[in-house]
């Protein structure tokens, strides 16, 4: 297909048309589409699961279809739940894109996700965004309020007071919304849930949570922006910057590399966080901590994440539960003190390796611990279940242990059905808004390696004037701030 100009170089009536768009969506609103599942029913009369007919389906455009969106796209399709409507990335054409491009050949393709909606907007029920982390808002917030559910790569957002606003939007156009960490819809999740319930897990007052595996930026030294390299014709890097302040193109920026950078993501903690204390952030309520300590921060850098890291996260009383001490360890020798008991962990199959990286030796998963009152677990990342250790308590305890509900669903298949009106979300984003929180609170303290005193009610930072302007981040790309105010 003939490749769209870049944002700069379009005509004005093409922006004022957008601008009109924008205007427009602020004014009416979410819509509702009621599903056709509603009318056709999902199962035959004697009892068993009818394959999908296409008009039951969601139909689903796709933002970002490289990398992570090529894997999520391939995941939400293979449900059988959904139609595949619409594509868009900023790259298409590029090596990365073509795997689906040719899967989806009549899938009309977009370079502007802005242009897919004015286009193809009614035609669209619900959204997937696999973009880098930086780039995820504009095309959730606009989605959602153009009444498109919506599913969005880990972390949810790349600022504190963006998935502020993300959590406070779902409540105000009622959309499925679910973040992709995947395993909160796995064996773990369930197991966490169970033990809570059941008293297992209980009084928890200190969490262990490492990823040690290698990264891109590991022995990356920068002392400035990288240089400016051609532009590859697949590319619209004017619409590849979103909302972030101009940078010239350099190689070093794109596929996967932009984790390595404080302007585009958020490192191994935005990365693996939540996968590794999703369920523990989840029902044990920790909420937003009080103070986040960095303890080690090796190779600090103010452009790119540090080579290893160590950050305390304190989190208050709940109730009737006791504050948590959380301890964060990445970098490949930044090793975590563990129980002697500990033993390895299982390999779990369903993780996948970062991209740039290792997930480190298989004596060194990325993993947790979690000292409770009485017991203590040790865990893996993603489905991965806790075990008890030691393992002779695991031995005494293996019969009186609550049997496990086994998941009805998969993370792509409950989104989908939540669009449906058949399940809700179990990544929703009033679960996954504040986790992200705690992952941007922890990049903060990172990037000025510097520990922060935090106000949960307030949502403030209350000893460091840059820190707290770090929740909301630099203002906005000129042209890109109405998405700030829908």
């Amino acid at each position: 297909m003939e490749k769209i100009k870049n944002s700069t170089s379009c005509n004005n009536e093409t922006e004022n048309q957008r601008r009109k768009f924008l205007k427009n969506a602020l004014a009416i609103g979410a819509f509702t589409v009621v599903p056709s599942h509603y009318v056709f029913g999902g199962f035959d009369a004697k009892g068993n699961k009818r394959p999908t007919p296409p008009s039951d389906k969601v139909n689903l455009a796709c933002c970002g279809i490289g990398h992570q969106g090529n894997y999520d796209i391939n995941k939400l399709f293979d449900t059988g739940l959904a139609n595949v409507v619409a594509l868009c990335d900023v790259d298409l054409g590029g090596p990365r894109t073509l795997e689906i491009m040719e899967k989806f050949p009549d899938a009309p393709r977009f370079y502007d996700f802005r242009e897919m909606f004015d286009k193809k907007g009614n035609q669209i029920d619900a959204v997937s965004v696999a973009t880098p982390d930086f780039s995820h808002f504009p095309i959730t917030i606009l989605a959602m309020s153009l009444g498109k559910h919506v599913f969005v790569e880990k972390p949810l957002t790349h600022t504190f007071q963006e998935a502020e606003l993300l959590i406070k939007a779902e409540k105000k156009y009622k959309v499925a919304c679910q973040m992709g960490n995947q395993g909160h819809s796995g064996a773990n999740y369930f197991q966490f849930k169970t033990w809570v319930e059941a008293g297992i897990i209980k009084n928890v007052s200190k969490i262990t949570v490492f990823m040690n595996g290698s990264r891109r930026w590991h022995g990356l030294k920068v002392y400035d922006y990288l240089e400016k390299q051609p532009i590859p014709e697949t590319l619209d890097w004017d619409l590849w910057n979103a909302t972030a302040q101009y940078h010239k193109y350099n190689v070093g920026y794109v596929d996967g590399d932009w984790r390595s950078w404080y302007d585009f993501g958020n490192g191994a903690l935005g990365d693996w966080g939540a996968h590794l204390f999703d369920t523990a952030h989840e029902f044990l309520e920790l909420g937003l901590p009080t103070e986040v300590i960095p303890q080690n921060i090796g190779g600090y850098s103010p452009l790119v994440f540090p080579q290893e890291s160590t950050l305390l996260f304190k989190f208050p009383e709940r109730e009737k539960m006791p504050p948590v001490e959380m301890t964060w360890y990445d970098g490949v020798n930044n090793l975590p003190p563990l129980p002697d008991e500990f033993g390895n962990l299982a390999e779990d199959k369903d993780i996948p390796s970062p991209t740039g990286g290792s997930i480190g030796t298989k004596e060194n998963q990325p993993g947790k611990i979690i000292y409770g009152e009485g017991l203590t677990f040790k865990g893996g990342s993603h489905s991965s279940t806790l075990s008890i250790i030691p393992e002779s308590k695991a031995l005494e305890m293996k019969n009186s242990l609550p049997e496990v509900p086994e998941s009805p669903s998969n993370h792509y298949e409950n989104f989908l059905l939540s669009c449906k009106g058949e399940e809700k979300c179990r990544s929703s984003f009033d679960v996954s808004g504040p986790l992200t929180q705690v992952m941007m609170l922890g990049v903060i303290a990172q990037r000025l390696n510097s520990s922060l005193s935090f106000d949960p009610k307030k949502k403030k930072i209350t000893n460091n004037e840059i820190a707290n302007a770090y929740l909301i981040g630099p203002p906005p790309r000129k042209g890109w701030e109405e998405f700030y105010k829908l």
